[in-house]
């Protein structure tokens, strides 16, 4: 058997991600990694072992145990129930209190993006939020939208430290199964709520955009908690 056929089996996409130009073999074990858990590719509950991934990627299992070790840290991975890794799974109440950070943060990337997004940031904006509705029916089309979406105000406040802590958060949220775009009426409800926060940044009203994508993250959670429970998580 070889390396794409094992690496199928251990259920890791082929081909793998390469190694950029510079870039020691630790760093590129981590930043794939993550990279495939924020993208959903890796799921609660999944088991990684460092030989697994050591052979997906082709490198030796040191920076592969050193990549591991970061990404613990950061709450993406946990202790399985065996001798190894397991990807985390978020409870309600983690839900609850990524929620209620989430619901800060993107509130205050909306009042700031409201301060200092170019005229082209916004008109990015209302192109992104446009292509939602060609894309209504399709779920997993809509999740890359609603991430780009989100992605362009995060930048459009022009604040580093603020997008690395929603970077982060974004991070966690690559925890959860399933888009609750599946749900009947969510894909109305965030279109609608994604142009009402659209235009109250064109506006430059600050205080209107964070009430409204605060209001907007509220709902989301309400959305997420009764997945979970249809989900019997």
């Amino acid at each position: 058997m070889d390396q794409a056929d094992m690496a199928a089996d251990a259920g890791f996409p082929m081909p793998p991600p390469r190694q950029r130009p510079g870039e020691g073999l630790g760093d590129f074990a981590y930043r794939v990694l993550r990279e495939a858990i924020r993208s959903g590719h890796f799921r609660s509950g999944q088991h990684l072992r460092e030989a697994d991934v050591a052979r997906w990627l082709d490198i030796s299992r040191t920076p592969v145990r050193e990549a591991f070790h970061r990404i613990v840290s950061e709450g993406l991975l946990t202790s399985g129930p065996w001798n190894g890794l397991m990807i985390a799974a978020l409870d309600r109440q983690q839900l609850v209190e990524l929620y209620a950070v989430r619901e800060v943060l993107e509130g205050t990337a909306a009042g700031l993006a409201a301060q200092h997004a170019s005229d082209a940031e916004i008109k990015l904006m209302f192109s992104i939020a446009a292509s939602e509705t060609a894309a209504k029916d399709d779920p997993d089309r809509l999740v890359v939208v609603n991430a780009e979406l989100h992605q362009t105000i995060y930048a459009a406040a022009h604040n580093r430290y603020l997008l690395q802590s929603l970077n982060a958060v974004v991070d966690s949220l690559g925890l959860l199964r399933h888009s609750t775009f599946v749900l009947p009426g969510s894909t109305e409800l965030a279109r609608r709520e994604h142009v009402e926060i659209l235009r109250a940044i064109k506006e430059r009203n600050s205080k209107k955009a964070e009430q409204l994508a605060r209001r907007h993250i509220r709902h989301a959670l309400a959305l997420r908690l009764r997945l979970q429970r249809e989900d019997g998580a």
